[in-house]
């Protein structure tokens, strides 16, 4: 039996707790270590004046997401070209543009940066940005654990605030899974998570391992880590790892990866992502003892800002039920992003949620990617 549930006052009323500021420390404290629920999320109105450094295509959409965000106003950008600099911040309402990041850092206009550059750079970038006061939100992944240890621990030195740059886990949608998580399916003892798509253009800096060593591992399968830290139990440790990779035999560049994670309370995460894959793929299903969820584009939305994710409960035949929940959202998960930020930068006890939630994606993501190298 499937039945279509719609749960719009509901998630009216969360997306309006998303903006109610946490009223004590105390309440801070108890926020996951891996996430932010929604009552933990700020209302205040204070807006961020953004620096971007990078220029290319995720800059570019992350633009046109700044303009559509409340609390967010893209101010300048850094090019290693002048002319791409005045280019982009003619195109997306910038006033300044420069060709040295570490002039823009100094010219007092900006409150954070955007670090859209290849991942080869990104942690010199950050770390300076981070001596210069300017809140940090990075591209993903990073180069390894230690280099985005290093940048945090330059946040943290210098009382601003770090998050990478994932969309999913900023949508309702997530959010709402992970609260009614116990309800809905019980433990959660799998997450299987893919994320494929058809990146044919050999030049692209994603098939060059000098500016992205981890290739496909790397910029998809983040996102299949991200999918096990949102998902699993928050004190689940790593107890093992196994990954294997194909590569591209003209650029070496890592193709494909798929693997197993096992974790020390018996769950596991199975997960494949790629370039070459003849349709995109964003597909994730988590199980527990009472349920399953499962959903066909868990890194996305519709385009009036609303997802949805399949329930289902019982065995067999009449004792099997559906249920299609739709979460709605007035914002994209990018654009709840930056609002997500605003938030963080107002309140200082919101930060150390977000970067634990960083740190156990990138400790995921080089237990695979050495598995990998290992198998190869």
């Amino acid at each position: 039996m499937t039945e279509k549930t719609d749960n719009d006052s509901i998630n009216r009323k969360i997306d309006l707790q998303r903006r109610r500021l946490l009223q004590s420390a105390a309440s801070a404290a108890a926020v996951s270590a891996i996430g932010l629920p929604f009552e933990t999320q700020a209302k205040s109105t204070n807006t961020v004046r953004w620096g971007f450094i990078g220029t290319g295509m995720i800059a570019n959409s992350m633009a046109h997401t700044v303009t559509l965000t409340p609390r967010a106003k893209l101010v300048a950008v850094s090019s290693r070209r002048l002319e791409s600099a005045r280019s982009f911040a003619e195109k997306h309402g910038a006033s300044l543009a420069f060709d040295s990041w570490t002039e823009m850092f100094a010219s007092g206009e900006i409150d954070a940066i955007y670090v859209a550059t290849p991942t080869s750079v990104r942690e010199e970038i950050s770390v300076a940005a981070a001596q210069a006061g300017k809140h940090v939100l990075a591209e993903k992944p990073f180069a390894s654990l230690l280099s985005m240890q290093n940048i945090i621990a330059a946040c943290r030195e210098n009382n601003v605030g770090f998050m990478d740059g994932t969309h999913f886990v900023h949508h309702p949608r997530t959010h709402q899974l992970r609260k009614q998580k116990a309800d809905a399916i019980g433990w959660a003892w799998s997450v299987a998570s893919a994320f494929q798509f058809n990146l044919t253009d050999k030049r692209n800096i994603r098939y060059n391992p000098e500016l992205e060593p981890m290739g496909a591992i790397g910029d998809a399968g983040w996102y299949n880590m991200r999918a096990a830290v949102e998902y699993l139990a928050p004190d689940a440790k790593l107890e093992s790892a196994d990954a294997h990779l194909r590569r591209d035999t003209e650029t070496g560049a890592a193709l494909s990866g798929s693997g197993v994670l096992r974790f020390t309370d018996g769950s596991t995460s199975t997960w494949n992502c790629g370039f070459d894959s003849g349709a995109v793929v964003m597909d994730l299903r988590v199980s527990g003892t009472r349920g399953a969820v499962s959903l066909d584009d868990f890194l996305s939305q519709s385009a009036d800002g609303s997802a949805d994710y399949l329930h289902r409960v019982g065995g067999w035949g009449p004792d099997s039920k559906s249920s299609t929940v739709k979460v709605d959202s007035s914002l994209s998960g990018s654009a709840l992003m930056f609002e997500d930020f605003a938030t963080m930068v107002a309140e200082p006890s919101l930060r150390e949620p977000w970067a634990s939630a960083s740190i156990r994606t990138q400790t995921l993501l080089d237990a695979v990617w050495r598995s990998a190298i290992n198998n190869e």
